[in-house]
């Protein structure tokens, strides 16, 4: 789109992801007013990712993956999770009832520019049903209803937001936010941001919403500008995939299973997230560190054999340790070194105490879907303490779904999701800096889809209210 040449703009928005996408999709509805949306990554439509059809990470930079318009959303699973109780902490800034006020707005959106009618795990009956079951093995179901786009429906979905915007907020994508300028008058107020390619884009108002990618600038630019933060937990752990006739009996109910272990050996929490049923294994970048993830797709040509679902072991850490997520990069480059980027071991073989050989997995009765990943011994990247909470949680649900822990179990090493330092934020999720709102995952508010989309909508209702813009 052709820039505004006086580069002066009501609102500039920092991050096309859903948090960034879901606010500009808020103003559009306001004439008149003039917004910027400015994205490191490419446009959706110059996304492609080597890894996908290469078989492995190419250390792309930006990764495609995971910056570009749509954010990681664009290549994720695409399961809107329509829970409070999961995809982070919006609701500790809102309140419970406008939380589900506001994932009913995110979810209507959705659906209007293609989401699916059907929503899986909404039979209270099913839901109790599978709790109890749960919970003869300790484990605790949550409540969340999931509507599954699927990996290429959710790229259309976003692309399709893109149309919508195209005449109504200017959008610049491949461009990278440096910095972004304040003044002081008494108190410290935004007045707009400069890109890397030393550009400036004056406004009073601007939502820095740069995704997991970019919580790193984030964080380096509220500790300039004297915004105090809160680290947040890690996550760290494996991918689990296994026979898709194990997990079937849930999946076709509920879709994904949300359950939730304290581990017997250390008592620490333990999680399954995002179940990908009939689904496919493969990586993602994150600078010098490649992890594991997972999707699957809605089109039944392109379903597998398997279901895969990320198993995670949460830890938050107390003073003096304040960088949890080079510690988990530091994980993931440890066996980024002992493999080609991503480790793969069968559980029998972890039990037992051997590495997975070419040999073993050949013989093994579920074949990876990510076919680059290296055979090897999960016990030298993942620390003791992890992988005992892994197997303890392993164990849980396979008394719940039997074969789960079964022999040829395909563990995948390392996942790790990375939760961004929170901001300091009022409950219309501004700064301390007046005009400047921190929103998403990026902003360590939020933590997926939904609660990052309805993030954008708070920020853009409390400019709305404030007159600010």
């Amino acid at each position: 789109m052709q820039m505004r040449m006086d580069q002066r703009y009501d609102v500039v928005i920092v991050g096309g992801g859903p948090a960034g996408i879901f606010a500009a999709l808020e103003f559009s509805r306001r004439p008149g007013l003039r917004v910027l949306l400015i994205e490191q990554g490419a446009d959706i439509s110059e996304r492609h990712c080597p890894a996908r059809t290469e078989g492995s990470c190419l250390h792309c930079s930006p990764c495609d993956i995971t910056t570009g318009w749509g954010g990681a959303g664009a290549f994720s699973d695409g399961k809107l999770t329509l829970s409070p109780e999961v995809g982070g902490w919006l609701g500790e800034y809102v309140g419970a009832a406008a939380m589900e006020g506001l994932i009913a707005d995110v979810d209507r959106v959705y659906r209007d520019f293609g989401a699916p009618d059907r929503l899986y795990g909404q039979d209270p009956e099913g839901h109790d049903r599978w709790s109890g079951v749960a919970a003869k093995q300790g484990l605790r179901l949550v409540r969340s209803p999931v509507r599954h786009l699927g990996t290429e429906r959710a790229g259309e979905i976003l692309a399709a937001m893109r149309t919508e915007l195209e005449d109504k907020v200017d959008i610049v994508t491949g461009t990278a936010v440096a910095t972004i300028v304040t003044e002081e008058t008494g108190t410290t107020r935004v007045t707009g941001v400069q890109t890397a390619g030393g550009a400036y884009y004056q406004s009073p108002v601007v939502i820095a919403a740069p995704g997991r990618e970019g919580s790193a600038w984030l964080s380096a630019e509220a500790a300039r500008l004297g915004i105090p933060l809160v680290s947040n937990a890690v996550d760290i752990g494996v991918r689990v995939e296994v026979a898709a006739v194990v997990t079937d009996v849930i999946t076709d109910e509920l879709y994904e299973p949300k359950l939730l272990y304290t581990s017997k050996h250390f008592e620490d929490q333990v999680r399954t997230f995002c179940m990908n049923p009939q689904g496919v294994v493969c990586t993602e970048s994150w600078g010098d560190a490649v992890t594991v993830n997972g999707h699957s797709y809605a089109d039944a040509g392109r379903k597998t054999a398997n279901t895969n679902f990320a198993l995670l072991v949460s830890t938050r850490f107390t003073e003096p340790f304040k960088e949890p997520i080079e510690y988990g990069k530091s994980i993931a480059r440890l066996a980024n070194m002992l493999g080609k980027d991503i480790l793969v071991q069968r559980l029998g073989d972890l039990r037992a105490g051997h590495r997975t050989t070419p040999e073993r997995l050949a013989r093994s009765v579920v074949q990876p879907t990510l076919r680059a990943a290296t055979p090897g011994d999960l016990s030298f990247a993942l620390p003791y303490r992890h992988l005992r909470d892994l197997i303890d949680m392993l164990d849980a649900l396979d008394g719940m779904l039997p074969g789960i822990a079964g022999r040829d179990t395909l563990l995948y090493g390392a996942e790790v999701k990375f939760y961004s330092s929170r901001l300091q934020l009022d409950e219309g999720l501004q700064t301390p800096v007046r005009g400047l709102y921190a929103i998403g995952d990026g902003a360590g508010v939020t933590r997926g889809l939904v609660q990052a989309s309805a993030s954008g909508l708070v920020a853009a209702r409390a400019i709305a209210a404030a007159g600010e813009g």
